[in-house]
């Protein structure tokens, strides 16, 4: 058992390492040191990630990985592979009777660190998908959201992110996203409250561009000082949300530390507690604003490994849904140029997200 360096809310979160029947790992974190016996498991052949592709007119990196096909998709609640394995109960992925937080390597992992072949394709250029895909299982609870989760699971959370950026990082990804998808809108695939974690061995290219603004100079501080008072949807413990005078999606939301940090593992214990907080809250007032539990899509976006001049650490929530029930597709116009059409003007956007506040 092994309690991580980053306590938060002055409260130390444990981790304990299992190796499951099929080799990958599995990481369970809480406020208490978990010591619950393991339940049977079966060892099933695991695929060994995909390969990358360059994009010759894009000048871009796709990954492709076939074995994807057959992942799960939307099981019933008696077949759900993210809750706890049950004594006399169906195999999950995590066989245990009960746990706080779980991260383990992803069954149908796009990025492997075994990956180890690549097609010739004679003149398109092709590489293993070498990487890292973790599956991040908030709670037990197979309903759910980040905000219903409590204040205390997303500490734990935000504590195994953290520790996983390390280890990535150590792993020798060069670059780490902890991501969620939620709603069918999105396409997920599985309603139980989860994300996941990619790391990758080169750094994506938007991720590249963002690099190379902060270095250039760009100051996303000052951004979010002038962006405040009419976009602002609040600031606790030194972290804003806000929605950028140049949001893509109709009511995307950022969260960000006033002062430049370059990642989570940068900042410091107020800042994190007041990002547990907005995660909690964006997640709150987008269910409000759309009348149901609202399709995001979200995203932390941090410094590199080794860290980059400049960064500022955000996290980027883009909604799906551009008003209730109606969806906002990203058509031929966003997938062929890059070039979004916003239906609601970000100023719009922050005015009406500011109605949603939490009644005292």
């Amino acid at each position: 058992m092994t309690q991580l360096a980053r306590s938060i809310g002055g409260r130390a979160t444990y981790r304990r390492d299992h190796r499951k029947a099929d080799g990958r790992m599995l990481h369970l974190y809480g406020r208490e040191a978990h010591s619950l016996p393991p339940q049977s498991e079966s060892a099933d052949e695991i695929a060994q990630g995909g390969e990358l592709r360059r994009h010759p007119l894009r000048q871009e990196w796709n990954v492709y990985a076939a074995h994807r096909q057959n992942r799960t998709f939307k099981p019933s609640a008696a077949d759900d592979p993210l809750a706890p394995t049950i004594p006399g109960g169906p195999e999950t992925e995590i066989p245990f009777a009960d746990f706080e937080c779980a991260v383990f390597e992803n069954k149908f992992a796009a990025f492997h660190p075994g990956a180890a072949s690549a097609a010739d394709l004679g003149g398109i250029e092709t590489e293993p998908a070498k990487g890292a895909c973790d599956v991040v299982v908030y709670a037990p609870e197979a309903t759910g959201s980040l905000e219903s989760i409590g204040s205390d699971r997303r500490q734990v959370l935000l504590g195994a992110l953290i520790d996983r950026y390390e280890t990535h990082f150590a792993a020798g990804c060069e670059y780490v996203l902890p991501f969620e998808n939620r709603g069918d809108e999105v396409g997920v695939t599985l309603h139980h409250p989860h994300g996941q974690i990619y790391g990758f061995d080169r750094v994506p290219d938007v991720q590249q561009r963002a690099i190379d603004a902060f270095a250039s100079g760009y100051d996303l501080a000052g951004e979010i000082a002038a962006a405040l008072p009419d976009y602002g949807l609040g600031v606790e413990g030194g972290m804003a949300a806000f929605v950028p005078r140049f949001a893509r999606f109709p009511y995307e939301i950022w969260i960000a530390p006033l002062a430049a940090r370059q990642g989570p593992w940068d900042c410091s214990d107020e800042e994190l507690q007041a990002l547990d907080y907005w995660l909690g809250e964006v997640t709150r007032r987008y269910d409000a604003l759309f009348q149901q539990p609202a399709a995001t899509m979200m995203a932390f976006h941090a410094a590199p490994n080794g860290g980059s001049t400049g960064y500022h650490f955000t996290v980027q929530f883009y909604p799906l849904l551009r008003a209730p029930g109606r969806v906002k597709y990203l058509a031929s116009v966003e997938q062929h140029t890059g070039t979004f059409t916003v239906d609601v003007m970000p100023e719009d956007a922050a005015q009406t997200l500011r109605k949603f506040v939490r009644d005292a």
